[in-house]
């Protein structure tokens, strides 16, 4: 099938009101496993279910953040946590979801494309957004159905802005990068950090270095000991930045510079998918914390839109949908403590730019970027 892309305005959905969580009693994991949503309910009575992968719900990254999104937004949802990692146990899981009345499925992640590809035509009456990955037959095709919406991310946008970012702010030093797994998103995270790193070195004065040793694909999106472990090797070689793009193991991340900074070290980590500032801090009192700013792809809102698009007989299906700068998709949080005024006026510049097309961002590696 002839791929579409859709530029989707995400405006009126970045202004969410805080409101409570599903309502829905036919699961233990609904919203008390999400106490704080920030999110507009819609009256509907649509079922929503979703599937994680090989992360966890609250991986304070990915999963977290789609599911949040839903159980802030309509009455009933269910979430599910599959036995394995194989196709079967994704599509036994997508099943025990439709069986219960799930009918509108959510799948973050790519391991999901040939689940999701045989899924939608095994139950053609129910909904599917995958999430970073398009549904992908036997012979590696994508083939989105009429009842699946794909959507993707332009991470390396979301790299550049946070590389940009932490490299104006912090002037000069040794920064690092800690992905998870060595797939495709993932990199294009580590190749817009460098790009943006390199551009602020050759055009806003910044003196950033990042060294091949410095950039390490941990190999999991689950390994919290293993993240903090890498992290603590790169902190005790003099880096003072560490961008980590992986999941629970990026929390590792996050307590080993916890641990450094309460020991009056100053060392800073960026955040991935999500503002994680408030999983930085270390200083109660204060409300200090590593996280400098965070790469966020606005899963959450993205998540909404094909809800909202659902309940208004408005979905999609078929297509595949990109969110990047140009249409508020990708970006860093409106706020950033420890970014400096100054700092977020030059962002603020760079990130037009990036709309108005005068900066051009690779997501793939044309020789001059490492890893």
């Amino acid at each position: 099938m002839k791929k579409k892309f859709l530029a989707m305005a995400l405006t009126g959905l970045l202004s969410m009101s805080l409101l409570a969580g599903c309502g829905s009693s036919d699961s233990a994991n609904n919203s008390q496993d999400s106490t704080s949503s920030k999110y507009e309910k819609i009256d509907t009575d649509l079922k929503v279910g979703m599937s994680t992968d090989s992360g966890t719900i609250d991986d304070r990254s990915f999963n977290q953040s789609a599911w949040e999104a839903i159980v802030g937004t309509v009455e009933n949802c269910k979430y599910l946590q599959p036995s394995g990692q194989t196709d079967a146990d994704y599509l036994e899981t997508i099943g025990n979801l439709y069986d219960a009345g799930y009918k509108f499925i959510v799948a973050p992640g790519y391991k999901f494309e040939r689940a999701i590809n045989v899924a939608q035509a095994k139950y053609p009456d129910a909904k599917f957004v995958i999430l970073d990955g398009s549904p992908v037959n036997e012979a590696g095709q994508v083939d989105i159905a009429q009842n699946t919406v794909a959507i993707h991310y332009v991470e390396q946008e979301g790299g550049f802005i946070a590389g940009v970012a932490a490299a104006v702010e912090m002037k000069e030093g040794d920064f690092g990068f800690i992905g998870g797994m060595e797939i495709p998103s993932v990199k294009r995270f580590n190749y817009g950090f460098q790009q943006g790193i390199k551009y602020a070195n050759e055009n806003l004065g910044t003196n950033i270095s990042l060294k091949e040793e410095n950039i390490v694909y941990q190999g999991s999106f689950g390994d919290k000991a293993g993240g903090q472990q890498v992290a603590a090797q790169m902190y005790d070689r003099g880096v003072k930045v560490i961008f980590t793009a992986a999941g629970g193991t990026g929390m590792g991340v996050i307590t080993e510079a916890k641990s450094r900074a309460t020991n009056g070290e100053k060392v800073y980590v960026i955040g991935v998918d999500v503002d994680q500032y408030a999983d930085g801090v270390y200083n109660q009192d204060t409300n200090e914390s590593v996280i400098l700013t965070s790469a966020m792809k606005f899963v959450d809102q993205s998540t909404i839109a094909m809800i909202k698009a659902e309940v208004n007989d408005e979905f999609p299906g078929g297509q595949e949908l990109v969110f990047q700068v140009s249409n508020d998709g990708i970006g860093i949080p409106n706020e950033n403590p420890n970014l400096s005024e100054e700092t977020m006026t030059t962002v603020d510049t760079v990130i037009e730019s990036i709309k108005n097309g005068d900066i051009t961002i690779l997501a793939e590696n044309d020789g001059s970027l490492i890893g």
